[in-house]
């Protein structure tokens, strides 16, 4: 695996929808022993989570009970994590982690910048991952015991500080990736991007894919001939003349999606280094200002991009979850100097 794959927020790659046409020759069975019989590698009990968590659609209705018995002309969904990466085991270390909230099903999880969620290439441990085989012995994981993403429903990006929910048991696993893969989940984030941005709220979309020269980016194909659909909200929270902080609300969740959707706008994210954001893109020609705008990557080295806020029904309880997390130091201290320059405007000094 690549190391640029292993950071994104994508879920296409944890989770897979598997369609199943029932021949006319079949005899009325129930729809757990049939999945178990069709998906070799899949356990009974992995299916009927699956069927408790709505997971498991007939005939485009969801299933909640496993004695329904499938019948000829049934066509069966089925949304299940991914067989796991075989190979290295995850090395249980003791990482610190900020957990802000926990119960019996989930973990709502904190990530600071510059901590990998999951093991890859380049990144076997000293991820999150680690720490929580470190902290929880028995997390959940895909079918076998080799799989290095124990837990985890959705990632983050490396440079990307903010919330994680993971999942403490199988049932919660299946129930918060459906959410996740038919895009129920509320999440915002919070971005410093170049310019001023003109409108005070829009969406953005376009399909999203691996850029076709530079292969550790990727890029908007506007007209649709390639990549993946994705749409992302967005509302203007402060604006400081160069650069505007925006929350943007995800509907999709594509790789690098905030950043290259916004760098198609034209508003890269501030110091995102591999989308252009590292380098003055707008402002005066002095020197005092670029060395203002130095000192701001001096004190935030990566993008400015906090995954905010998490808002989910609960896997087991069904109750409305809702989870905010404020902006980490290094951020907060950039935002803090650009409103003081704003201040300083009043007196110009550059």
């Amino acid at each position: 695996m690549k190391e640029e794959e292993t950071e994104n927020e994508a879920m296409e790659d944890l989770y897979e929808l598997q369609t199943i046409e029932i021949d006319k020759g079949q005899t009325p069975v129930r729809i757990d022993k049939f999945l178990q019989d069709r998906l070799r590698k899949v356990s009974r009990n992995r299916i009927q989570n699956a069927i408790k968590a709505g997971a498991v659609k007939v005939n485009g209705k969801e299933m909640l009970k496993s004695n329904l018995k499938i019948k000829p002309g049934h066509k069966i969904e089925i949304l299940l994590p991914r067989p796991p990466d075989q190979g290295k085991g995850v090395i249980p270390q003791d990482i610190p982690i900020d957990v802000r909230y926990e119960d019996d099903h989930i973990l709502i999880v904190h990530k600071p910048p510059g901590l990998v969620v999951h093991p890859g290439f380049g990144n076997w441990d000293g991820t999150l991952v680690n720490g929580l085989a470190y902290r929880f012995k028995d997390l959940p994981v895909m079918e076998g015991n080799t799989n290095d993403r124990i837990g985890l429903v959705h990632r983050i990006d490396k440079d990307t500080s903010g919330l994680l929910v993971v999942a403490k048991t199988d049932e919660a696993l299946t129930a918060l990736g459906k959410q996740f893969f038919y895009h129920t989940i509320e999440r915002k984030y919070l971005a410093l991007v170049w310019g001023d941005v003109e409108e005070d709220e829009g969406t953005i979309t376009g399909n999203i894919g691996r850029h076709p020269r530079h292969r550790k980016q990727y890029t908007v194909f506007p007209e649709g001939e390639d990549g993946k659909w994705a749409v992302t909200h967005y509302r203007v929270v402060e604006r400081f003349y160069y650069v505007t902080l925006i929350e943007c609300e995800l509907e999709t969740g594509r790789t690098h999606q905030i950043r290259v959707h916004l760098k198609y706008k034209g508003h890269p994210l501030f110091n995102d280094e591999r989308y252009g954001g590292n380098r003055i893109l707008k402002g005066t020609v002095y020197s005092k200002y670029r060395r203002f705008v130095e000192k701001c990557f001096e004190k935030m080295p990566r993008q400015a991009l906090h995954a905010k806020s998490l808002g989910f029904e609960h896997p087991i309880t069904g109750e409305q979850m809702f989870f905010e997390a404020d902006v980490p130091e290094d951020f907060g201290s950039v935002l803090d100097t650009w409103r003081r320059y704003v201040q300083s405007r009043k007196e110009p000094l550059l």
